[in-house]
């Protein structure tokens, strides 16, 4: 594994592989996650159903609900059904690529130039190969988010709204869990992570309450909207932070004339 350039530091460790393609690709998965708020407005303005659609009342899933009828209480109709669920596997499927394809080596140091990244082999004590270990976490808690979003969009809420719900659990815990645990790997990294470790605990105390009351919540489409917004928009900004510094890794490695690792 190497880089543009060597280490700003020790010599023990992994320098990762900061020019490589799937680290670019990873990153450019995650920040596609953003385009769930395009889709979901677009499908807000298409809403039949009765009463109008209500951020603040209607559940996201409302919009991918598969039939127009009575359901939760009140009358659902979407007729962009098929494209707001077409971005919840979209998303599943970003959210599983990044985990794929971003390295615990890239993640475990937040693609900063020149850093090492120790592995638990190569450890002398524990503490130094938690970046490492948390980095494989927070892959392992995005895999199973990006799952259960792909089964919310593959199995509307009025098809089957156990599974439905499956999938949305795995997301809303495994979502901001690995917010939470990648803020504090990144912290000396980027000052992003502070932003990524808020989104992550203001999802995840969200969720947390939710589970506390049993579903049972006023304006339920506003609490959902605090659980899945800080997500989406804590993931984005991982692929962000992965994606220009591997974006001007690659042009250093160019500038030397050296062809980059694919």
């Amino acid at each position: 594994m190497t880089t543009a350039a060597g280490p700003r530091g020790g010599e023990r460790g992994l320098l990762p592989d900061l020019a490589g393609r799937r680290e670019l690709v990873g990153g450019w998965a995650a920040i596609t996650l953003i385009h769930y708020f395009v889709v979901e407005a677009i499908a807000m303005a298409a809403w039949r159903g009765n009463p109008g659609y209500d951020r603040r009342e209607h559940v996201i899933s409302d919009l991918g609900a598969a039939h127009c009828g009575p359901f939760n209480g009140y009358e659902v109709c979407s007729p962009l059904n098929w494209l707001m669920n077409a971005s919840f596997v979209l998303q599943g499927v970003a959210m599983v690529l990044g985990a794929v394809l971003l390295s615990s080596a890239v993640l475990s140091v937040a693609a900063e130039h020149g850093q090492r990244a120790i592995t638990p082999a190569m450890a002398g004590r524990s503490a130094e190969a938690f970046p490492w270990i948390a980095a494989w976490a927070v892959r392992a808690l995005v895999l199973v988010a990006g799952i259960g979003q792909a089964m919310v969009g593959l199995v509307p809420e009025d098809t089957d709204l156990a599974l439905h719900l499956t999938g949305a659990g795995m997301y809303f815990i495994a979502g901001p869990l690995a917010l939470v645990v990648l803020g504090l790997v990144w912290r000396g990294h980027t000052q992003i992570s502070w932003m990524v470790l808020l989104f992550g605990v203001v999802s995840l105390g969200t969720t947390i309450y939710v589970l506390a009351v049993q579903l049972r919540v006023e304006e339920a489409g506003a609490i959902e909207r605090t659980m899945a917004y800080p997500i989406i928009l804590g993931l984005s900004l991982v692929g962000l932070v992965v994606a220009r510094r591997v974006t001007k890794e690659r042009r250093a490695v160019r500038t030397l004339g050296r062809p980059a690792l694919q």
